[in-house]
């Protein structure tokens, strides 16, 4: 495909008909060529099976560069289940507002909070820190700091403005978010401190301003298992995301571990999932056995994926599925589930209620906690190197087998 450059958008004549050009930067990303002369860029991607075409604004008004950030947006809003066209999208006429990360576009006053951010990131997360999760801190300081000190001199914010700015976070319902982003200012600009862009934090909070957060504890009983089971499929109206859930309960795993596995990962002879160390939130890698119930719904999903070296990909399969789509697409169902008797609920929830039924059913916790993927403690940890993979695959045959029973009981 050959590559749309600005010189080449400036000596494009119009023609009697009107023409559209793929600029390949971004995926369904197009120049539309118009009888008059008159350029437009417009996106072209699938919505719930429909094709939708969205425009992005005129040509000089909105350069090039314009294009593939909105674009790029557009496509992070699929990604996340959310229609572009029903969104709040920047404007394309200038650049996002986000911090540089690889310091090739640093700004060039050294003191403000775009460059505290960029160093913070690129020195500290992904650098002395090498934190598992840089993509998360980044898009934290891009939604919930940058957009609110846009061009400050770092050493200007004062404590009072950034109680104001959590405030605000807590004010729209996310007051575990507000904590988080508490945490990671605190480390910034003691970051800052360091590398001598600020004098002093502003961060001086009493107390986490999102207040103290309770360690969760739903479970689902067996009757909500049952109606679970047996309506998933009518309730998501996703074969995709039932599948899903019916393996994270089946298994116990993360739902991020699942959204980004891969089928390499997947052994359907040997019925077995490598979670890689990337995928783990321990970061140790993890081999799974799978019952001959996980390993159908794997089956399943290997059908939907169409090709896709993706278990649960994006919609152009080029890539894996957000993990909070699989929470959102929950989410979203509560009430439906709700009438069948299945109280609110999160995906997490599935691994939790996973563990409880394994102990339920007599598995020793040596083995129901190496099927969650968690270190044994102190010296047991150091010296006890066994794989415990036929006491696994024997434990989550028998957890199959429970929630099996329970499916095809009778009312």
């Amino acid at each position: 495909m050959r590559r749309l450059t600005v010189s080449r958008i400036e000596g494009l004549e119009p023609e009697a008909a009107r023409y559209e050009l793929t600029d390949p930067a971004v995926p369904g990303l197009q120049l539309r060529v118009e009888p008059t002369g008159a350029k437009s860029w417009i996106l072209r991607y699938y919505w719930r099976g429909r094709r939708v075409r969205l425009s992005l604004g005129t040509y000089p008004e909105v350069s090039q560069r314009g294009a593939h950030e909105a674009a790029s947006h557009a496509r992070k809003l699929l990604e996340d289940g959310i229609d572009p066209r029903r969104a709040e999208r920047p404007s394309a006429k200038r650049r996002l507002t986000s911090m540089p990360t690889d310091g090739s576009a640093a700004p060039a006053n050294r003191h403000s909070i775009e460059n505290l951010a960029d160093e913070f990131m690129r020195l500290h997360i992904r650098g002395a820190q090498k934190r598992k999760r840089p993509e998360y801190v980044k898009r934290v300081l891009d939604v919930d700091v940058l957009p609110m000190w846009k061009g400050r001199d770092a050493r200007t914010i004062k404590p009072r403005e950034v109680v104001e700015l959590l405030d605000g976070i807590v004010q729209r319902g996310s007051r575990v978010m507000a904590n988080r982003v508490a945490g990671l200012l605190s480390q910034m600009f003691r970051f800052g401190v360091h590398r001598d862009l600020v004098e002093a934090s502003p961060v001086q909070l009493l107390y986490r301003p999102g207040g103290r957060e309770r360690p969760k504890d739903r479970t689902l009983t067996d009757t909500e298992i049952k109606a679970l089971l047996a309506n998933l499929d009518e309730s998501l109206r996703s074969p995709r995301m039932a599948s899903g859930l019916r393996i994270l309960l089946l298994t116990g795993q993360r739902r991020g571990e699942l959204a980004l596995a891969r089928w390499r990962d997947i052994d359907f002879e040997a019925r077995t999932w490598t979670i890689p160390a990337a995928h783990s939130k321990t970061g140790i890698a993890h081999l799974l056995p799978l019952s001959p119930a996980a390993a159908q719904e794997f089956e399943r999903l290997k059908r939907i994926a169409d090709g896709s070296s993706h278990v649960m990909p994006t919609e152009d399969g080029d890539e894996p599925s957000d993990p909070k789509l699989i929470t959102r697409v929950v989410a979203r169902n509560l009430k439906s589930l709700a009438e069948l008797g299945v109280r609110a609920f999160t995906p997490h929830d599935l691994r939790r209620t996973c563990r409880t039924g394994l102990a339920k059913l007599g598995v020793a916790d040596a083995v129901a906690e190496r099927v969650l993927n968690h270190a044994a403690p102190g010296i047991a940890g150091v010296y006890n190197k066994h794989d415990y993979l036929d006491e696994m695959r024997l434990a989550l045959d028998k957890w199959a087998a429970h929630l099996s029973g329970m499916e095809n009981s009778g009312s």
